[in-house]
């Protein structure tokens, strides 16, 4: 078995495994990366749920569920409730860099055809890598609206500032251009998904998701059905593990760095 950077030796299983999805993307011209939380695992990080996960605790300090904290009926009663937990998330993404999985994905770029990365997550690390073709399906937690004009923004770092967060322009509250959960997905990312879709892909990622929204679970069993080599990456089993063809126990950013080493692709 090979020596790795970090003197971790695989399985003889996991071994044939990562050489096999290697074999699979040097052949793949168009390939889709469905992407969670676990990807950021080694940008420091924590995932949502799970170990080691931010909201692990079975509610808020208010009594809520943390999906009922992060919701959009609750931001529009106590927006202050819901803005104490997304400063959580933001003040956990500060300062974050794009990991060896990132920057694997976006290198892919300049092999691949098309490279399309649909990702659940709000932290912008995809973009940060330089991958061109991102579907941020919950968006992007940089990004803030009002509610009451059309004042937008980019903030980077939340601090200092009074929460709620204010327009400076009418004065009304602020909110990030993220998906809150009850809220519907935004449509126009829904349907580029689909055309890509449809356009096709000759391999399937799922990286570092607990695979448990339909429209993340079933683009890979799709894929798996039509005969389209499909691969997932999670040290946790999902619902999904049974179902690929290929699944990797590792960590996003040593299995992507690894299967790009092996398929010849990790220069420049």
């Amino acid at each position: 078995m090979s020596n790795y950077p970090d003197n971790q030796q695989f399985d003889t299983s996991i071994e044939a495994t990562l050489d096999a999805v290697a074999d699979c993307l040097r052949l793949a011209r168009r390939a889709l990366f469905i992407t969670g939380a676990g990807i950021s695992a080694d940008s420091g990080l924590p995932t949502y749920r799970g170990v080691g996960g931010l909201y692990d605790s079975e509610t808020t300090e208010e009594g809520l569920q943390i999906e009922d904290a992060l919701s959009g009926e609750v931001f529009s009663l106590r927006p202050d409730i819901t803005w104490k937990y997304l400063i959580q998330i933001e003040e956990n993404c500060r300062g974050a860099k794009p990991n060896a999985a990132h920057r694997a994905i976006a290198r892919l770029d300049d092999t691949l055809e098309r490279v399309m990365v649909f990702t659940q997550n709000v932290d912008g690390l995809h973009r940060a890598a330089g991958s061109r073709e991102i579907i941020e399906i919950h968006g992007n937690l940089q990004e803030l609206k009002c509610t009451r004009c059309r004042h937008e923004e980019v903030a980077t770092d939340f601090s200092g500032r009074e929460m709620p967060p204010r327009c400076p322009a009418c004065g009304g509250i602020l909110r990030p251009k993220v998906v809150l959960f009850g809220e519907m997905l935004p449509e126009e990312a829904l349907e580029r998904f689909i055309d890509a879709l449809q356009e096709g892909f000759d391999m399937v990622f799922s990286i570092g998701t607990s695979s448990v929204f339909p429209y993340i679970v079933q683009p890979v069993v799709f894929a798996a059905d039509s005969g389209i080599p499909t691969v997932e990456i999670n040290p946790s089993q999902t619902p999904l593990s049974d179902i690929v063809d290929f699944y990797l126990p590792l960590g996003a950013a040593e299995a992507m760095s690894t299967i790009l080493a092996r398929a010849g692709m990790d220069r420049p």
